[in-house]
């Protein structure tokens, strides 16, 4: 199982960018898969979710109307576009998949993440 995360960079306050996660080893549609941040000295925070079966989707209040995550099933990717882009979206951007046993669930594979700088 592989996560490549790709698509950071530096742009400027209001722009956009395109991140996407390419799996291999497992397909996509059948997880949860999550985009999460880390931006520096500061906590992972959750980004957005896409869900199995019907493809239920959420966001964080910090991203919602600006960003939007999909899914290619025949590539077998996942991406996450971000419009409007504000300095506090500059982080390292990881792509994860979500797993349950049980009542239990967990992020069992994470990508290497890729970064996004926002600034002017």
């Amino acid at each position: 199982v592989q996560l490549q995360a790709s698509g950071g960079g530096l742009v400027q306050p209001g722009g956009s960018l395109r991140l996407s996660c390419a799996a291999s080893g497992f397909t996509v549609s059948s997880y949860w898969m999550y985009w999460v941040r880390q931006a520096p000295g500061k906590s992972l925070e959750y980004v957005s979710v896409l869900k199995t079966a019907g493809g239920d989707i959420d966001y964080a209040d910090s991203v919602k109307g600006r960003f939007t995550i999909s899914r290619d099933n025949a590539k077998n990717n996942v991406y996450l576009q971000m419009n409007s882009l504000k300095p506090e979206d500059t982080a390292m951007y990881c792509c994860v998949r979500h797993v349950t046993y049980g009542s239990a669930w967990f992020f069992d594979y994470w990508g290497q993440g890729t970064l996004v700088t926002v600034s002017s």
